[in-house]
């Protein structure tokens, strides 16, 4: 029996409208350009779905201000609550803050 092609099952995948990607050595994932190579610097993968936002509600409170010092105190929770001030979505893949809202 022959050997299946190293790539075969991703191949089946592309043949059925899975979206490929492709990396060459330590470059970061691209758009796969049709052509799959056999050189071991090249992988493949079927594109991962993106990871959903994450947000969180909050609230700022300037603490004691008679002394001259400002201290904030926050407290931020998954869910909203009536006395949020601030909304913050982060990006579900990155981490990164995307927004920041006054509520």
């Amino acid at each position: 029996m022959k050997t299946p092609h190293k790539h075969a099952e991703l191949i089946k995948a592309w043949a059925d409208g899975a979206e490929i990607q492709e990396k060459y050595s330590f470059n970061d994932w691209r758009v796969f350009d049709g052509y799959w190579q056999e050189d071991e610097a090249y992988g493949y993968r079927i594109k991962p779905e993106p990871k959903p936002d994450v947000v969180y509600y909050g609230v700022f409170d300037i603490g004691d201000v008679r002394s001259g010092t400002r201290i904030i105190d926050s407290c931020f929770t998954s869910m909203a609550d009536a006395g949020d001030d601030i909304k913050l979505t982060f990006d579900g893949s990155t981490g990164k803050l995307k927004s920041a809202e006054v509520l």
